[in-house]
């Protein structure tokens, strides 16, 4: 079990040192427990003024900040480390000292600021995200052939049949009920 000095030592330790701090695996599970603990000691009725039941109290209110403290400065110290291993590819620093909800987090931050990176180098090369010309539809009824909307045929197409029609023709399409499009991942 976790005590005040426990959590104390964690932030003062986080505080004071650069790198990510090691805490126990069930360290956040502990604290929970140890601050529902404390709640339940200070919503007792007896001896609401005594002295026992303010240090109770204050301490509850201490740990409580003190541990938003530790996992704001945590969340920060992550924040840094994604940056490092963006700019060098080197990921693995600290890593073995985050939380699994921290590698969690590193991990889908990491892939969010990839795919971003990913998508200014298109820009940068000139392949400018386009406006898509096509969507893929899947049509409900029959559709005899038609003229799309630079002068050439399109169909005949089948009910059921999946098609990549123009943007234009593919939503005047799905606006008359005879297609509806088909959501791309």
């Amino acid at each position: 079990m976790i005590t005040y000095n426990d959590l104390y030592e964690a932030l003062r330790k986080e505080r004071y040192s650069e790198q990510l701090q090691l805490l126990t695996k069930k360290f956040i599970k502990e604290v929970s427990e140890y601050l529902k603990e404390k709640k339940q000691m200070g919503n007792k009725e007896e001896e609401i003024f005594s002295e026992a039941m303010m240090k109770n109290k204050k301490q509850y209110e201490n740990a409580v900040s003190m541990f938003k403290e530790l996992m704001l400065r945590r969340k920060k110290k992550i924040l840094n480390l994604v940056f490092i291993a963006t700019e060098t590819g080197v990921a693995k620093r600290d890593y073995e000292n985050m939380t699994d909800y921290e590698k969690s987090l590193f991990e889908k931050i990491m892939e969010a600021i990839n795919a971003s990176e990913r998508e200014m180098n298109k820009i940068m090369e000139g392949q400018e995200a386009e406006e898509e010309k096509t969507k893929l539809v899947l049509l409900k009824e029959k559709i005899p052939e038609f003229l799309d909307m630079t002068g050439e045929k399109q169909g005949p197409y089948e009910k059921g049949e999946i098609a990549n029609l123009g943007t234009e023709i593919a939503g005047i399409l799905i606006s008359s009920g005879k297609a509806e499009i088909i959501e791309e991942e």
